[in-house]
């Protein structure tokens, strides 16, 4: 088949080369979004998928929208069968829906209609949820709203980071990527549609969720920390310098201290109060530095903690 892939992130790109790498279809376009300027020179960088339609001599499209005259006519003259779609970032039209032969088909990070939207992955992790799983739907106009078409699950670890839970899905989204493709050629694709009132958002991820909010639970914290590692990693300030957080774990406690204070500086942790339970950090980045773990920053730094000290909160910075 003549297939179209429009992806942008890692997650993407690797689905993008396993597609390459088996090598019973071709891949006559990528799409992906324009390059970003990130980094401290602010300079432009190429998405991981476009990296590797390029490295393979793939011609690589890079509209601002798929809604002008231009644009579309580009993607009719491609002449695909299917175009696959994973992790994308722009809105499909209708008409661009119905350009290809077969349609379009979307590689989505959750088992819809369970996080529809763009952070199935870091929503998941957050609510807590003990199970997700990859579902290609065939695409519709509405916001993952498309009939499904496979499905395939895993659990969610106890310490799943967004990385290792991303991991999981393209361990299982390739394998039901072709498994896809090959019904679509032998016409053997049996929709199922989805229940909207099953439905609920992954909303994006704003970067004001990134500050913890020791007025949580340990367990809610904990569990963004390991969602957001992989995207902008959580953050908290002590003393006007700001402090990610990289690894911890919920623990139990007894005591009632004020939210955010350090309440116990181990060899290897340090202890922070929150909401009827504390938080043992064993990891942490500084500004300007890589992620050191508790030992190591004692052992250059033995007095950066004492015991007393309170992290902020969203609360108090309002204040």
């Amino acid at each position: 088949m003549r297939i179209i892939f429009a992806g942008t992130p890692q997650f993407s790109a690797d689905h993008l080369q396993a597609l390459l790498d088996q090598g019973q279809h071709q891949v006559v376009a990528v799409y992906t979004q324009p390059d970003r300027r990130s980094g401290r020179g602010k300079k432009l960088h190429a998405s991981p998928v476009k990296k590797i339609a390029e490295h393979a001599n793939i011609p690589v499209l890079q509209p601002l929208t798929l809604k002008d005259e231009d644009a579309l006519q580009a993607l009719a003259q491609l002449n695909a069968d299917v175009m696959i779609v994973a992790a994308y970032g722009l809105l499909l039209p209708q008409i661009a829906l119905d350009t290809p032969k077969f349609g379009c088909i979307n590689i989505h990070a959750s088992l819809l209609p369970r996080w529809r939207g763009a952070a199935p992955i870091e929503r998941a992790i957050i609510a807590g949820d003990k199970t997700s799983g990859i579902t290609i739907m065939q695409m519709a106009i509405g916001l993952d709203t498309g009939d499904m078409l496979f499905k395939s699950s895993c659990d969610i670890a106890a310490d799943d980071t967004g990385d290792s839970l991303r991991s999981k899905m393209t361990a299982l989204g390739i394998p039901l990527l072709f498994k896809t493709l090959s019904a679509i050629d032998a016409d053997a694709l049996v929709p199922e549609q989805q229940n909207d009132s099953d439905s609920n958002y992954a909303v994006k991820i704003d970067k004001k969720e990134a500050l913890i909010d020791w007025h949580q639970s340990a367990e809610q914290i904990d569990r963004k920390i390991r969602a957001f590692t992989s995207a902008m990693g959580c953050h908290t300030f002590l003393n006007d310098q700001r402090i990610r957080i990289i690894k911890a774990a919920p623990i139990a406690s007894d005591k009632d201290n004020t939210a955010g204070t350090v309440i116990a500086i181990n060899k290897k942790t340090i202890v922070v109060q929150c909401n009827n339970s504390c938080l043992e950090i064993s990891m942490v980045q500084m500004p300007g530095a890589k992620a050191m773990d508790i030992v190591s920053l004692l052992n250059g730094r033995p007095d950066f903690f004492t015991l007393g000290d309170c992290f902020s909160s969203p609360i108090e910075s309002e204040q």
